[in-house]
Order: C-alpha cells, then structure tokens, then sequence
C-alpha cells in the first residue's frame, strides 16, 4: 500500500486535471445507465403502439419519489408528445453528452497520468545522474536503463491509458449497480452471493502477476545488459571472433525472459475466463429466478429485460477489473524497483549546510587516508595510512603496478568515493565539509578513457559551460592543437562527432578532452597518462597540448611516459596500497629499490640519450607488460 502513496503524491501537482476529469468520467457512467434505464419505456411504451399508456417512467419498481416521467425533460414551451420522440432525444442527447465528457475526461486522466509519469522519470533520472561512483559499480548499465525505460513504462501504462479507462469503467460499473439494485429489488442481492468469489480470485491471481512481472522485468535488464555490453564493445566481439558465442548468450538470455512472460501470461490468462465464468452461472441463475418473479407478477417483463440487459452491461466491467488490476500489479511490481533506486543510501553525501569551497590556493593534503570497499567475501582495502602533501603549482607524478591504487587516490580527491579512514584537505580544510559542485568546479580531469558525447565538437569542448563565448572555446582548442583538425571537419566547429566521438582518431579525440579541460581552467588537474596507442606523431601532439594544459596548475599524473617522470617536481611510487617512496627521479634511483629496478626492466635496453617520442612509447609498452611488474615484485 506504500508503493500506491508514494505514486500518488506525484500525482498531487496535476489534481487540477485529476479532478474534473474523475468528474467527467463519473458523468460518463451516469449517462451509461441512464441509457440502459430507457429500454423499459422503449419495451413498455415505445415499441407498443396500441398502448394507451403514454407515461415514459424511467424506475417503476423504485420509490415514487424516485420515479422519474421523461416528459419532464422536455423544456416549457416545446411541444413534443409522442413518446417515440421524446425517447430518441432523450437516447441521442445522452449519448452525445457522454461523448464529450468521455472525451474530456480521458484526455484530463491522461494528461495528468502522462504528466505524473513524466515527473517520475525525470526524478528518477535525477537521483540516478547524482549518485556517486559506487552506485555504478553495484547497478550494470543494462539494469539501470531497464528500471528508466521499461519499470517507468510499466507504469505509465498503468496510470495513463489503463487507469483512464478503468475510472470510466469504475463509474459505468457504479452507476449499473445501482440500476439493478433499483430495477431488480430483493432480485439483485443475490449478486452478493458472487462478490466474495470475485474479490478472493482477483487478489490471489494480482499477487502472483505482482510477483511474475518483477521476475520478467530482470530478465528484461538482463538482456539490456548484454545488449549494453556487445554493442559498446562490438570491437573486442569482432577481433576475438566471438560472434557466435554472444548470440548464443543473447538467445539463453530471450530464453529465459520468454519463460517469464511465459509464467506471467498463464497467470493473467485465468482472469478473464474466471470472470467469464462466474458472470455466466450468476446470470442463469437470475433467469431462473428472474422468471419465476415474472410468472407470480412481481415484476413487468420489459423491467425484468432492462435488469438483465443491465447485468450484461455490468459483467462486462467486472470482466475487465481483473485486466486492470493485473495491469496495476504490474505497475506496483515495476515500482518496487524504482522506489529501490529513491531508497538507496548514497556514499557520497553532502552533509547540510556545507560551504562553499574557495579558490584553491595552498595544497592538497592526504592525512592518514585509507579506502576500502564492501565484496562478497567483506571489507577488501585498497589504500592504507597514505600521508601526502601536494603543493600548488607542483607536478606529482604516481607510479607503480596495475592494481596499486593510483586511480582510487585521485579519485577521491573530487569525492567520487569517500575516504573510509583519516582525511583529505584543501587548503586546510576537510573536502567533507564543502560542497560537492564548489569542490568539482576547482578539479579538472583527463580520463584514461576519453569520453565524449554525440554533439557537435563546440558542445563537447564546452560541456558544462553551454554559454562560454565562441572565442574561449576556439582559443581553448588552439591550446590543445586541435583547432586545425577540427576545421578540416566538413562543419569546423558544429561537426556532430558521433557516439563517443567514433569519427574522430584516437589523438584527436584526446586533443577535443585536454581542450576541454582548459576551456574549464581549474587550478587543479588529475591525469591518467594514457598515450600508448597512439603513433608517434599522435603522442608528440598530445603530449604538447598536455604541457600547454599542466602550466600553472597543480598536477597528480598517474605517469606511462619517462618524459612526464622526469618533468614531475616529486614521483611517489604505490604497492599494494601504499606509498613506499616518494622524491625526485634522480633521488628515487637511489633510494628506492623497487624504483631503481622498475627503471632498469623498462630502459635496460635503450640508450640513455634515445629519449625520443619512439623510445619513450616503447618504453612505455614494456612497462605496461604485467610480466615486467611481476618481476618488479617478485625481486
């Protein structure tokens, strides 16, 4: 019952639709009765021309003071007896009337489902985009695209196009009760003997499709995922020849979401016939005693036909309840999983009333930290009591193996993932403590993996700055030696690179992400040196545009090139979690053993004064050798 009030306290912003609309939708099952209401003049009065009788009571078995003459509704002065004509305006401005409300009323129901919906999605869109790194790492893409996409469809089918519906039907159903309890009389109230049976199998059949929809729509993520994984990656699926074996694990994954729906549809699939079936044995029994009422003169036959027309009219509606209540389950089934994502307890938190970070200006400083995060098997750390101080303007290059921690220790400086023990400082003081976008605004970051969006080459530069002057990002892109490869393209600047940017090559596309750093211009920058598949004239240009972005800035560079070694004011080597030296590159081959013995493995056979872009990329390629690290480690 949680889930129905949280969904519905998005619908509060549209109760000026909601509102009229119910409104309308409850006129509409008014003038559905009031239209069965007229078979018994039409089969007592209008369809017996020899009658003398010209009375047109609409409820001659209900109260007199309910009964209602249909002559009543012709205006003063308008002279119009015959009841033949008085029942066809009444048929035809009934139905009409019901058209336009139905009409209005569908479009106001679905106006405000579409639009609470719509809210929906955006919020989730919101909580999901502001989650921090970890989140990401917990959900697969193809799981959160399908909580997005098919866990919101879910419910937008349920509260738009089902629930329009299921009003007009609630009110139709409401209003044809009433008919028959008025036409019927004590006749009617056998129905009850039906309700319990009506209720008790819906309910049971409502909560296995609850259940069922949810297994379906994680099948459904399961299959996105894979999708998300192959189409990404379609490179690596092509070079290891591997087409065969996705497909095969594409098609056991449509298997199993084919059996899900399979199991659903064998659930919802009893609904209808149940209803069929009850509506039937209810109705032959008001026939036989419906005739019995007959035969003693309790009741007319046109009555008795308008009741059981009506009861016809009813099953209808009742048939379609368990349509409409499968389709909420469903909805409710959905649901859980997107309230899932509202409830999940971020691990990044801006605590409240943090400040606003000043310009940096003095240093960066890692006090005791530790990080560690959650498996199966428990707690695995991956940094330990790391002590560090970075300077302004200072250039600290980190070295060491994969898996050492370099990537997780800058990360944390613009909180992607907190500290679990000690503290990082800027300029004295906790990151904890500021806010997350001042905090942001004062790092910029040039990715290992360069991302870039599906937008024109001025956006991608611009990204998070869409009002900047033409003129900074052209100035911006001259800086990092893009500018004349971009206006090669066939629309300079407004050339739309793709998805990821796959039109561009591998040093352009890095050109286009050091760009956008400078047009950012924060005093702080993080870098993962990343340069080893790029040819030779691709590196020299990108190295020069990283020297152009490095001025004037404080830089932690988790280092590939000797180059970038020894340009760096101070090198800290990491193993296993840890800082075991720190100095400069002349220092470091004398102090440190690991150090001194990763230089040895990496330039053991080049010449001291080969230190061209060529050595230095093979250099680099040797270092990325994990054979070579686990030497280093094993010595």
């Amino acid at each position: 019952m949680k889930k129905y009030f949280r969904l519905l306290r998005f619908g509060l912003p549209y109760t000026v639709q909601w509102v009229p609309g119910v409104i309308l939708l409850a006129a509409v099952g008014l003038l559905d009765a009031l239209r069965m209401a007229l078979f018994v003049p039409i089969l007592g009065v209008v369809l017996r021309p020899q009658s003398s009788d010209n009375s047109l009571v609409l409820f001659p078995t209900a109260p007199l003071h309910w009964q209602f003459d249909m002559h009543r509704i012709i205006p003063p002065g308008v002279h119009i007896h015959n009841v033949l004509n008085i029942v066809a305006l009444a048929l035809v401005g009934s139905t009409i009337i019901k058209g336009i409300c139905d009409y209005l009323g569908t479009y106001l129901v679905n106006y405000a489902g579409f639009g609470m919906v719509t809210d929906l999605r955006n919020r989730l869109y919101e909580v999901i985009i502001r989650r921090s790194s970890s989140f990401y790492h917990r959900h697969p893409t193809g799981t959160i695209l399908s909580t997005l996409i098919n866990d919101v469809d879910r419910v937008q089918t349920a509260v738009s196009q089902v629930l329009g519906e299921f009003l007009q039907q609630f009110f139709t159903f409401i209003a044809t009760v009433a008919l028959v309890i008025v036409l019927g009389g004590r006749l009617s109230w056998a129905l009850l003997l039906f309700v319990p049976v009506v209720i008790t199998s819906s309910r049971r059949i409502g909560r296995s499709v609850r259940t069922r929809t949810r297994s379906g729509q994680d099948k459904l993520a399961e299959i996105q995922n894979i999708l998300h994984e192959t189409i990404t990656g379609n490179r690596i699926v092509k070079a290891f020849n591997t087409e065969l074996w996705e497909v095969l694990r594409f098609k056991r994954a449509a298997k199993r979401l084919f059996r899900a729906n399979l199991r659903s549809v064998r659930i919802q699939s009893i609904s209808s016939p149940l209803m069929d079936t009850i509506g039937s044995v209810a109705i032959a029994f008001l026939l036989w005693i419906g005739r019995n009422e007959i035969l003693h003169g309790r009741m007319t036959a046109e009555v008795f036909i308008t009741f059981i027309i009506a009861l016809f009219k009813l099953y209808d509606p009742v048939r379609k309840f368990a349509s409409f209540y499968n389709s909420f389950q469903q909805a409710m089934g959905a649901s859980s999983s997107i309230f899932g994502f509202f409830d999940t307890k971020d691990d990044v938190k801006e605590r409240p009333h943090a400040a606003a970070m000043p310009q940096f200006s003095n240093s960066i400083r890692f006090d005791n930290v530790g990080f560690s995060y959650s498996t199966e098997k428990g707690e695995e750390q991956i940094l330990h009591n790391v002590d560090l101080k970075v300077c302004s303007g200072e250039l600290l290059a980190l070295v060491g193996p994969s898996g050492a921690g370099k990537s997780t220790l800058v990360n944390l400086i613009p909180r992607f993932f907190d500290v679990t023990s000690g503290r990082i400082l800027i300029d004295g003081r906790d990151i904890r403590e500021m806010t997350l976008s001042s905090l942001r605004r004062q790092v910029a970051q040039v990715s290992q993996e360069t991302i870039l969006f599906n937008d024109t080459v001025r956006n991608n530069i611009a990204y998070g700055q869409p009002d900047v002057k033409n003129e900074l990002v052209e100035q911006a892109a001259r800086n990092a030696l893009a500018h004349d490869f971009i206006m090669r393209m066939p629309q300079g600047y407004a050339t739309v690179i793709g998805e990821k940017g796959f039109r561009l090559s591998g040093g352009e596309k890095q050109r286009l992400a050091i760009a956008r750093a400078i047009l950012k211009n924060a005093p702080i920058l993080i870098l993962d040196e990343a340069t080893s598949a790029l040819d030779a004239e691709s590196e020299s240009l990108v190295q020069a545009a990283l020297s152009n972005l490095m001025q004037n800035r404080t830089v932690l560079v988790i280092a590939h090139r000797l180059g970038t070694i020894r340009r760096a004011n101070r090198i800290a080597v990491l193993e296993r979690g840890r800082i075991t030296a720190i100095g400069s590159h002349e220092e470091l081959l004398t102090t440190s053993p690991t150090y001194q013995r990763l230089y040895q493995l990496q330039f053991m056979d080049i010449p001291e004064q080969e230190d061209t872009p060529d050595a230095e990329s093979r250099a680099l390629d040797r270092l990325l050798q994990p054979t070579l690290w686990a030497e280093v480690e094993e010595k």
